[in-house]
């Protein structure tokens, strides 16, 4: 049995030898629609009610680095997140938020670089030094490939943008998160919780490889690293899962990639409630999942939580759902005495029995993608894709066969209707955005914009750090469809073989 402490390597307890005995978990609400100045009330609402941290939801034009008027965002602007493309839409985005006052989380991947750019020159408008703003910025690829389908440009040039963006925070942002590696879209996709496990630590070994390749110091960036989980409804194999995450992780960075300091060490993670998990049947019932998966991040030591609101099977949280889910996470900190202890299901013999069987099945699975070169081969390999496959298709067959039971879905129905208020987004968002950009555009001068896209894209034909080209690219107000695009038209796009 693990006798060591929370705060002592390799950190299976908690990273603070006290964790939220001194300090609460980030209680970061993940939300974004419809336009900058729409998503901009939400942020400030939810400020308001209690929320310590912003997490901000990027329609998919955005994460694919399409401007509005694309002909590819045509019926998604704004649906499911906030439409993003211009300097300017960031600025509205971040309005009257002092920005070295929060910290703010982006789940953006493909184009990760370019938004946390025009987030460092909204910044810099503020009067705040880069030096002082602090968050997250996703920022892992290869996740996309393996999950949720995201990406831009093949993998090599990928890792490009991911290792030029740690460089350059290194140097310049030392407060910000380069990257949350995330296990979340694998879970989401279907994975168990030891391929979780495997998958997130075995891309995130990929990472430090690419980093480590490029002349960086493990030291250097492996603290700015981060994670990001999924929380789903087994309460104590999910508690295990990060035990098991937290101890293997520290265990990597020091034998394997030799980190010395301390924080290198540390699996810090922030945790979502399960999306996949919550039904359209009776979505009440949601509620009371989501507060046992808060339940279980909490006992397994998450440093942030976003909790799911209760009609995200039918829509986008409504104002008044995102705040009762802020409050399930509020009563959680401030009533439920878990956070007077720091690891309160230490020491139970179930608990640790389970920690170690996770990791040794996740171990397993990582000796298999060794075995076939790491991650990225492994990847383009279909072995990852297969896997999460084939778990997700036990899952569903478990569920047929009420192996499984899903309150409400194939136990426990219910005739009643489902009469919840849904988050409507503007039928006129689609020509409310493009005629903006459109402005943008035409107010603009088109040889100045010209100049500093022709600098990107020469800089990318070279070695040249791209962050600083990429700044000065929106600087000289660029859209974010036309920055990507450069890379676009000189490195192609991802195409998956399999």
């Amino acid at each position: 049995m693990n006798t060591l402490k929370a705060g002592q390597f390799p950190f299976t307890r908690g990273i603070h030898a006290e964790m939220y005995k001194s300090r609460a978990w980030t209680m970061r609400q993940y939300a974004g629609f419809g336009s900058a100045e729409e998503s901009n009330q939400r942020y400030r609402f939810l400020l308001s009610q209690g929320t310590t941290g912003l997490s901000v939801a990027f329609d998919l034009p955005t994460q694919l680095g399409l401007d509005p008027d694309d002909p590819l965002a045509l019926g998604e602007v704004g649906r499911v997140g906030v439409s993003i493309a211009t300097l300017e839409d960031m600025e509205k985005l971040f309005a009257d938020i002092p920005l070295e006052q929060v910290t703010t989380s982006m789940t953006i991947n493909a184009p990760a670089m370019m938004l946390l750019a025009l987030y460092a020159l909204v910044a810099e408008k503020q009067g705040v030094s880069l030096e002082q703003i602090g968050g997250t910025i996703q920022n892992d690829i290869l996740k996309e490939y393996i999950a949720r389908g995201t990406y831009i440009y093949p993998p090599k040039q990928s890792m490009r943008l991911i290792t030029d963006t740690f460089e350059f925070c290194t140097k310049h942002i030392p407060k910000w998160n380069t990257i949350s590696i995330s296990g979340y879209h694998i879970r989401e996709a279907g994975s168990t919780a030891a391929q979780e496990i495997a998958f997130t630590l075995a891309n995130a070994k990929a990472y430090v490889r690419a980093a480590l390749e490029r002349g960086l110091g493990v030291d250097e960036f492996a603290p700015r690293l981060s994670f990001f989980f999924a929380c789903h409804n087994n309460i104590l194999e999910e508690t295990a899962k990060f035990r098991a995450a937290r101890r293997m992780w520290a265990n990597i960075a020091k034998q394997e990639f030799g980190a010395v300091n301390p924080k290198s060490l540390m699996l810090r993670f922030h945790t979502q409630t399960g999306g996949s998990t919550l039904t359209a049947q009776q979505p009440e019932v949601n509620i009371v999942r989501t507060a046992y998966q808060a339940l279980a991040a909490v006992l397994g030591g998450t440093q942030s939580l976003h909790t799911n609101a209760f009609d995200e099977a039918l829509g986008l949280p409504t104002e008044s759902s995102a705040k009762l889910a802020l409050r399930t996470q509020q009563v959680l900190a401030y009533e439920s005495g878990v956070t007077l202890e720091p690891d309160p299901l230490g020491g139970s013999y179930y608990v640790e029995s389970l920690t170690d069987t996770l990791e040794q099945e996740a171990n397993h699975l990582l000796e298999q993608i060794e075995a076939l070169g790491g991650s990225v081969a492994a990847i383009e390999a279909g072995f990852i894709g297969q896997e999460i496959e084939e778990a997700a298709y036990r899952f569903q067959q478990a569920i047929e066969r009420k192996e499984r039971i899903v309150v409400g879905v194939n136990q426990f129905q219910s005739k009643d209707s489902n009469s919840v208020p849904i988050q409507i987004i503007n039928p006129e968002m689609d020509a409310k955005r493009q005629a903006e950009v459109k402005a943008y555009r035409a107010a603009r001068d088109n040889s100045v914009t010209t100049v500093a896209l022709e600098n990107l894209k020469s800089a990318a034909s070279s070695r040249e750090n791209l962050f600083p080209l990429v700044m000065d690219a929106f600087r000289a107000k660029a859209t974010l469809g036309e920055v990507c695009g450069v890379l676009r038209g000189l490195w192609g796009e991802y195409r998956p073989d399999f």
